[in-house]
Parts: structure tokens; C-alpha cells; sequence
């Protein structure tokens, strides 16, 4: 197989067209005929079936275009690498860091890494665990900093420090007048993340493992910055990291509830047979020695 051809084929599925992929690809819809025939014959397996006036993968196809992303980000880590070794602790790194750590972990690991490497270029990407481990999937990320999961076959994972999600909210809430149940805690609405986040989805299960109903979601931000402030000036619940009390930056206090207490494993990802640069590994060691630290708050 030529790998120019894995290239027009892949642009040919996601365009599911063969005349938006030759606009695309500035070639003659003859040429991109031609090539998903040689494709083919090769593979012994028909890529395409007809759909309206387009075009869908089969099974095959979709196996293939798996294949060829993958392969497409082998080729650019292979160029990134030799680019590393010939100039050292230099370049981009790209990380995905989760709010939490992004507020109580990195700064202290980018003091040590620009003192180490003053040259670098650094992408940080701050959102939730679901969307960067997307991200590092798909080759837009290197490396991601946040709650680890030990599920995907393809990721290496870490654990460097760990930290417990429990319920808050506003220092004046009517929630600490009395006793609290698990049961009192529906009395109120929530903020929470998607359904997609860990926490949100351990909290769920929590509630129906008791036989009582999910929390009312009221309000559902996608970043996770915002929900103090809001917590604070509102009679919501939410379920964060008890790091934000240690930041005294909002007033809210933790609802003391054992059985809404989730400890949570923070840690790298990176993918198993992706490459780490040199700057990405320094990184990596960087967080270790930092990630003890959070041990101990």
C-alpha cells in the first residue's frame, strides 16, 4: 500500500464524497478512483458502498481509516523525534491538565521545567478528563494530566497523587442547619459536570446504590472554574475537590457526608506506543516529584 493513497482515502471518507474530496485534495475525481481501487486489490476488500449520491465505508473501510490515523500520527511523532534528538530540550510539548491540577499542580512544575528549558513552546489545553484523553487519542495531545483510568488498553497511566471529591456549597447553606442524609441532599438542586465526567457518573451511582433518584441538575457548566463563584452566590450543590477549600478562594464549605466522599487517582496518561520528547519526559518526571507534594494537603 502507498501510504499517498492511505492519505486520499481517509480525506474520501470523511468527505463521503469523491468530488469534495478531489476539490479538497486539488486531484481529478479519475485519480481518486484510481486509487481507492489499487487500495482494493490490495487489501482483497471493498472500502466503499454507495449511499444516496455518496459514499459510506464498509466494516473494512472503517478498520482501514483506524488504521491509517494511526498511522498518520506515527509519521508525524517519527519527524517530531528526529527533530528532538538533533536539537535537544527544545521544541513543543502539548499537555492536558484538568482545572484542579491545572490551578494547584502546574504552576510549581512550570517554575522548574522554563528554568530547565527556557527554549521550550508549551500548549496547554485546561478542560475535563473525557475531552483531553479525546484529544490524546486522536494525536492533539501528548501527554494528560488529570483522573486516571486504567481502562484503556492503548494508554499508559500513572498515578501521582490523589485528591477527595466530596459535596459544597455556600457557607450559609440551609443544608448545614441540621443533620445530613444522602436523602436531605435531593432536597436541593446541583451543579455538575456532563454525565461523560467520572465524578459525575460516581456520584449518580452513589445515590442509586442507596435507592434514591439522581440529583436535579440545574445547572451543567463544561468548565469546572466556574463553579464556585456560582456555588457560593446560589442555593446549589456541587461535588468538587476538597483541594478548593485549601485555596480559601470562595466562600463555600465541604457538606460532611462519608458516603458522598469519592477519593479520586490523579496521574499521566500518555499513549502506550506514542512517543514522549524529551521535553514531554522531563515533564513527566517534573510531575512526579511535584505530584508528591499534593500528597500531603
Amino acid at each position: 500500500m502507498d501510504f499517498r493513497d492511505l492519505k486520499y482515502f481517509e480525506v474520501i471518507a470523511e468527505e463521503g464524497n469523491l468530488g469534495r474530496a478531489a476539490e479538497r485534495l486539488h486531484r481529478t475525481q479519475p485519480a481518486l478512483t484510481k486509487c481507492i481501487d489499487r487500495l482494493e486489490e490490495d487489501l482483497g476488500a471493498r472500502l466503499f458502498e454507495k449511499d444516496g449520491r455518496g459514499m459510506r465505508l464498509t466494516a473494512a473501510g472503517e478498520v482501514l481509516v483506524r488504521r491509517t490515523r494511526q498511522m498518520a500520527i506515527m509519521v508525524e511523532e517519527t519527524a517530531r523525534e528526529m527533530q528532538d534528538y538533533a536539537g535537544g530540550l527544545q521544541g513543543t510539548v502539548r499537555i492536558g491538565c484538568v482545572p484542579t491540577l491545572a490551578e494547584h499542580l502546574m504552576p510549581a512544575v512550570f517554575e522548574q521545567l522554563l528554568l530547565e528549558a527556557p527554549a521550550i513552546a508549551v500548549n496547554l489545553v485546561v478542560g475535563m478528563n473525557d475531552n483531553l484523553l479525546a484529544g490524546l487519542r486522536d494525536g492533539e495531545i501528548d501527554l494528560v494530566v488529570g483522573p486516571v483510568l486504567d481502562t484503556d488498553p492503548d494508554m499508559m497511566c500513572e498515578q501521582i497523587a490523589e485528591d477527595t471529591v466530596v459535596v459544597m456549597a455556600s457557607e450559609n447553606h440551609p443544608i448545614f442547619d441540621g443533620p445530613c442524609t444522602l436523602a436531605r441532599l435531593l432536597d436541593y438542586k446541583w451543579m455538575l459536570p456532563a454525565r461523560t465526567v467520572a465524578s459525575r457518573q460516581w456520584l449518580d451511582q452513589t445515590f442509586e446504590r442507596h435507592g434514591l433518584p439522581r440529583p436535579q441538575v440545574q445547572i451543567e457548566p463544561n468548565v469546572l472554574n466556574a463553579i464556585l463563584p456560582i456555588l457560593e452566590r446560589t442555593s446549589l450543590l456541587g461535588f468538587v475537590t476538597r483541594f478548593n477549600l485549601v485555596s480559601g478562594r470562595a466562600r463555600v464549605r465541604e457538606v460532611v457526608l462519608p458516603e458522598a466522599q469519592m477519593t479520586r487517582h490523579l496521574g499521566l496518561s500518555y499513549r502506550k506506543n506514542g512517543y514522549l520528547s524529551p521535553v514531554a519526559a522531563r515533564v513527566v518526571d517534573i510531575l512526579r516529584a511535584h505530584g508528591k507534594d499534593l500528597l500531603h494537603i
